[in-house]
């Protein structure tokens, strides 16, 4: 998709000597959430410093630079880009000297009131250089009138508003914070160092905290300030909270690693319910299941599992292509198509295919994939989509086109179904997706890309 927010990874390392190693690592776990830009600051209580630049997380850092990040603290960040805004200006960390001295911030999300924030500052004589959101937060933090980085944070947060995490770096102190509606998941974990004492880490996704032996403790809860200072556990601070909270159910469905835990529950057993459910609602008489990997698998395991349809991997996915997802121009992602995914003819000539796919965006992508899976003898071709259409636009970080672009948007499902030029077509009903959490009937998500139903 191209659009207008972002979906990111967060990273925050404190009370570990080789920070900064660490933060790598969990970036490198979480490369799936942005592939864009990379960034890394390292504190050392008398500086920090800050290496970030275009590409993936191993092309941006090498043993040489790693090295040059000393301290006990780190923050990364992965960027995953919106159409234009490729410039190393908009990676992050954002890194800024006050009054107060050094700070660095990195945030997954999208403030709402970015727009209203970012030209009253600019009226009052505030000089940007990027566009993201992130940097709205260093102003606020600097004209602040508050003694202490603590209160300041706070003072910024409360004339916030949308969906964030954001990490917070001093020469001496770190700070995690998660918006009182959880859109975004946030987790704390703890490191063994090798001197006995304990560390502690905060990412986006528990595949961070795997790669790098922490173990979990908890999500950061809605709303809640952790700070990291010294040789103690972190403490909390509940800046604000609400009656209910809108985690972002598309995390589930697609952004997250399938080995992940956010928002209490595993993203695998998730999407193969999401698969149980769907053949459960969409049933159809065919010779095997296939998945669109890699984002498939898992639902359509659950689909075969249901129906009793054999499971094949019917498409070879080449994982040296980039996600076309995230491409910022229509022209490479359709290129990539082809790149990155291809049939295997002897399981599909001559077949009736139930393709699992976990979303139709624009449809030009599920369009090619029935071609392509047409060139290969496939005898029908029933697409399964397990989750609802996908009709809104996202205001809170998911990197979305614009209403006009969304194909459920503008056409019904059998016209939808008439372009990609599929035999038949399905989508999981949002009744389907809450089974598949196993939702009780107060548990809210957010689910307005479906539904249209904003939380903001």
């Amino acid at each position: 998709m191209a659009g207008f927010a972002e979906e990111c990874a967060v990273v925050g390392v404190y009370g570990c000597p080789n920070a900064a190693n660490i933060a790598y690592y969990a970036l490198f776990a979480m490369q799936h959430r942005g592939q864009e830009a990379s960034g890394i600051s390292s504190a050392n209580a008398q500086k920090i410093h800050t290496i970030k630049n275009q590409g993936l997380v191993t092309s941006v850092f090498n043993q040489q630079n790693l090295a040059k990040l000393q301290g006990f603290a780190a923050v990364g960040h992965n960027r995953y880009s919106t159409a234009g805004d490729d410039s190393i200006f908009d990676a992050q960390p954002v890194f800024a000297r006050y009054d107060l001295g050094e700070i660095s911030v990195v945030h997954n999300g999208n403030l709402t009131n970015a727009k209203t924030l970012r030209s009253e500052l600019i009226r009052n004589g505030a000089i940007f250089q990027s566009f993201l959101d992130t940097e709205i937060l260093t102003h606020l933090i600097a004209k602040s009138k508050h003694q202490h980085l603590q209160e300041r944070i706070t003072d910024a947060v409360t004339q916030i508003e949308g969906a964030y995490c954001l990490l917070f770096l001093s020469r001496s102190k770190m700070f995690a914070l998660r918006d009182p509606l959880g859109f975004r998941p946030l987790s704390l974990g703890t490191i063994h160092n090798r001197d006995g004492s304990i560390g502690y880490i905060v990412a986006s996704e528990t595949c961070a905290f795997d790669l790098v032996n922490a173990t979990f403790e908890r999500e950061v809860a809605p709303g809640e300030m952790l700070v990291f200072d010294g040789n103690k556990p972190p403490q909390s601070f509940m800046l604000a909270q609400q009656p209910l909270q809108y985690p972002c159910i598309f995390e589930y469905i697609y952004f997250a690693r399938p080995d992940s835990t956010i928002f209490g529950r595993n993203v695998y057993h998730i999407r193969k319910a999401m698969g149980v459910e769907l053949a459960k609602e969409k049933p159809i008489d065919a010779d095997i299941v296939i998945p669109v990997p890699d984002s498939g698998i898992a639902a359509a395991l659950g689909y075969a599992k249901q129906s009793q349809i054999p499971f094949e991997l019917g498409i070879v996915r080449n994982h040296y292509v980039g996600r076309t997802f995230i491409e910022p121009t229509q022209q490479i992602r359709e290129l990539k198509v082809r790149l990155k995914l291809n049939p295997i003819r002897e399981i599909i000539a001559g077949k009736r295919l139930v393709v699992i796919d976990d979303s139709i965006v624009r449809g030009t992508t599920s369009k090619q994939i029935v071609q392509i899976l047409r060139d290969a003898g496939a005898k029908e071709i029933h697409m399964r989509i397990s989750s609802p259409p996908t009709a809104h636009s996202c205001y809170y970080g998911v990197d979305t086109p614009n209403e006009q672009e969304l194909i459920s948007s503008k056409m019904n499902l059998d016209e939808i179904c008439h372009y990609i030029e599929a035999d038949s077509l399905a989508y999981l009903s949002i009744e389907g997706l809450r089974k598949s959490l196993a939702c009780g009937k107060e548990e809210q998500f957010c689910q307005a890309c479906f539904d249209g139903q904003y939380p903001i």
